[in-house]
């Protein structure tokens, strides 16, 4: 389950993001998506029109993650709210977690980072939708296509990216598999304008609080740049997979991405240094 504010002015795209940031769990383990329930708060305020196109996107991705929506419950509030219980099936022998990372695999991310900078600024009107277009479609694209691959190739582990950023899952995947991961920082890819935005300072503060909690299991953050270190803490709305793949088996999952529209890129490797921490390089 998963739900949280508007994130666009857009009606539409707000309840599509929103329906695919909480589809992605069940992506990110390998799983099919079965069904869905709505999760709505609405102020009597704003028009029922806009109710209806943020219900519209969030339908619309449901089907197109191959599943049904089946109903739902909502209540009235004074900002509006939605998301999605999403359930989903797959074959016990074939569930990917963030236990199985190996030492040796590489990372690979499947989006780019910074939707978290880039909502900021819109929130702070320094930018509008329209620049920041690569960064919705990017919210707005499931993972499925991702996960259909990554289990196609079969990969060590995965994780997707949300609210605890790339550094918070990443550690997770390190403290469940019992590795140390090493991220190269100036291999990140980001949306446009995102590290700019971190430069000017319209960092979220979720992206400080997910430095203060996670920071203290990161070693080498002196040798980056603060808005690298930004990009890495930024909390992610519907952001991409993190998977930890065999580097025999890398190249295969890289080009079956590109081949199903994914701009996935290495990001990093499991090295055999201390376990459940991150080293930056």
């Amino acid at each position: 389950m998963d739900f949280f504010t508007p994130v666009v002015d857009d009606p539409y795209r707000y309840g599509a993001i929103a329906a695919a940031n909480a589809l992605s769990d069940v992506f990110a383990m390998g799983g099919t998506v079965l069904t869905a329930m709505s999760i709505v708060a609405f102020p009597s305020c704003l028009p029922t029109a806009a109710l209806g196109d943020i219900l519209r996107g969030g339908v619309d991705k449901v089907h197109e993650a191959g599943g049904t929506m089946m109903g739902g419950h909502s209540i009235e509030d004074d900002e509006p709210k939605f998301g999605l219980a999403v359930t989903g099936t797959v074959h016990p022998q074939r569930l990917i977690t963030s236990q199985g990372g190996k030492t040796g695999d590489l990372l690979v991310l499947t989006k780019a980072l910074g939707t978290g900078l880039l909502t900021t600024a819109l929130k702070a009107e320094v930018i509008g939708e329209q620049d920041m277009e690569a960064a919705l479609a990017g919210m707005e694209r499931l993972n499925r296509a991702a996960s259909e691959v990554m289990r196609a190739v079969g990969v060590s582990a995965c994780t997707d990216v949300t609210g605890f950023g790339l550094i918070g899952h990443a550690l997770e995947m390190a403290r469940a598999s019992a590795v140390e991961l090493i991220i190269h920082a100036d291999s990140l890819p980001a949306y446009p304008h995102a590290v700019e935005m971190a430069q000017s300072g319209l960092v979220p503060v979720g992206a400080f609080r997910n430095r203060d909690y996670y920071m203290p299991d990161v070693t080498g953050t002196e040798r980056i740049s603060e808005e690298r270190i930004d990009l890495l803490c930024d909390p992610q709305t519907s952001g991409g997979l993190l998977i930890s793949v065999a580097p025999d088996k890398v190249d295969t999952l890289l080009a079956q991405l590109e081949q199903a529209g994914e701009n996935a890129a290495i990001i990093g490797e499991i090295g055999n240094g201390n376990a459940a921490t991150i080293t930056l390089i």
